[in-house]
């Protein structure tokens, strides 16, 4: 039978064995068209404050049984593929579901977490924050920490948060999470065209550590694009900028308590 919500498993570089879950249309609904999507463009970038009620079917727990028990290693069941995961209203319903059956399954190590990927956009909403709090580990993007960098890279929704406002709800949701992991993501890259400057600027990189700062989050993950991204002009940054671009972060984080990673 076709799988109507999970992918996968697949070796991500950053969770390890994960299983993908996608609660939302086939169709991409996003509230960002980033330039370096690896989907693809956004046909229609939605507001924040669209909803759609999308409760799983009996399939979603068919699924997640019928392929867990022969993934007994699995690191992550990761929510979040085909846009942004927290415009379905009835994402605490997936969440409860593979939190049930979590526990029923036999794991050879430690049952693996249940991750939601976000880019953020919708954390001003304290009903948003209230159902994403719940998640073993959340990871949130935080590409850019200027509204020029933000417009440029992520291309939001005219209706989205300017950076300020972004950065205030994930240091807001960092303290409702208690004892649950928060990470903020970073993709970095550059891009071909002479002026239009990408989010590898000094400017920004100095900004996005100030602001990470400011959240302490559990973890920061800096990475590059390792796929087709979905326009021609961005690709990523080397390996000698990625150091930099760490060695910038910890001088300014100076936080031992914050796990800098780089992929």
């Amino acid at each position: 039978m076709p799988r109507q919500y999970t992918y996968g498993p697949f070796r991500s570089r950053r969770l390890g064995l994960s299983l993908g879950i996608d609660i939302l249309p086939k169709n991409k609904l996003c509230t960002y068209n980033c330039v370096y999507c690896e989907i693809g463009p956004t046909k229609e970038v939605v507001s924040p404050e669209y909803r759609i009620k999308a409760p799983p079917s009996s399939n979603f727990r068919n699924e997640l049984k019928d392929i867990l028990k022969y993934v007994p290693h699995l690191k992550s069941i990761t929510v979040g593929y085909n846009g942004e995961p927290t415009l379905n209203e009835n994402l605490l319903d997936f969440y409860k579901i593979a939190l049930n059956v979590r526990k029923e399954m036999k794991w050879t190590d430690e049952p693996p977490l249940i991750t939601l990927f976000t880019n953020s956009s919708t954390l001003h909403s304290g009903e948003i924050r209230e159902r994403v709090k719940h998640f073993d580990l959340v990871l949130a993007k935080l590409d850019a920490a200027t509204d020029k960098d933000l417009r440029k890279t992520n291309r939001p929704h005219k209706d989205c948060p300017d950076i300020m406002s972004i950065v205030d709800s994930l240091i807001k949701l960092r303290k409702d999470m208690q004892n649950k992991k928060l990470a903020i993501q970073c993709l970095i890259y550059n891009s071909y065209i002479e002026d239009f400057i990408s989010n590898d600027n000094n400017e920004n990189i100095k900004r996005l550590a100030y602001a990470i700062k400011k959240i302490k989050p559990d973890i920061v993950q800096l990475y590059s694009i390792a796929r087709i991204p979905s326009e021609y002009y961005v690709y990523a940054i080397d390996g000698k900028k990625m150091k930099q671009i760490v060695k910038t972060f910890k001088e300014i984080i100076n936080n031992d308590l914050i796990e800098i990673n780089y992929y």
